[in-house]
């Protein structure tokens, strides 16, 4: 085969994959779900980038490629630290739910969300004091509990 003969199979084959995927979109209901929920995830770590890379409007402002990998590297770094921090403490909350009785089915499980960011603070100053938790967590708070900080 001759390499134009090649890239024309390759796209036909690509454009029957395309047709098949529509159609499955068309005539599938839950394929079409599964595909909406995954952009949803993909649109709240998005959102949460955005909020979190907001003082330069979501623009690299560095003049060499380097700055700006580094400056990619720093938002990828913030976005881990607030998936991890909201990770540990979705993992506390259900912990505590289920030790006073109540059962979290999978239908719930699945809602859970590490890409919530309500409960930051983005503007002003984060002081960073390390509390002295022996290796534990912060208590958590009931819903109706008023800021303390």
């Amino acid at each position: 085969m001759q390499p134009a003969e090649t890239a024309h199979t390759v796209a036909q084959n690509g454009r029957l994959f395309k047709s098949l995927h529509l159609l499955q979109v068309l005539h599938d209901e839950s394929y079409r779900r599964m595909i909406g929920a995954q952009q949803n995830i993909v649109e709240a770590r998005h959102g949460l980038g955005r909020r979190i890379f907001f003082g330069n409007h979501g623009e690299l402002r560095q003049r060499y490629q380097n700055s700006m990998e580094d400056q990619l590297g720093g938002l990828g770094l913030a976005l881990n630290c607030v998936t991890l921090w909201n990770t540990w403490y979705i993992d506390a909350a259900v912990k505590a739910l289920e030790a006073g009785g109540m059962t979290l089915g999978p239908e719930i499980r699945t809602r859970l969300s590490t890409l919530v960011f309500e409960h930051i603070n983005f503007n002003g100053s984060n002081p960073f004091v390390r509390p002295g938790l022996a290796g534990g967590l912060r208590p958590l708070r009931g819903p109706n509990t008023a800021d303390e900080e």
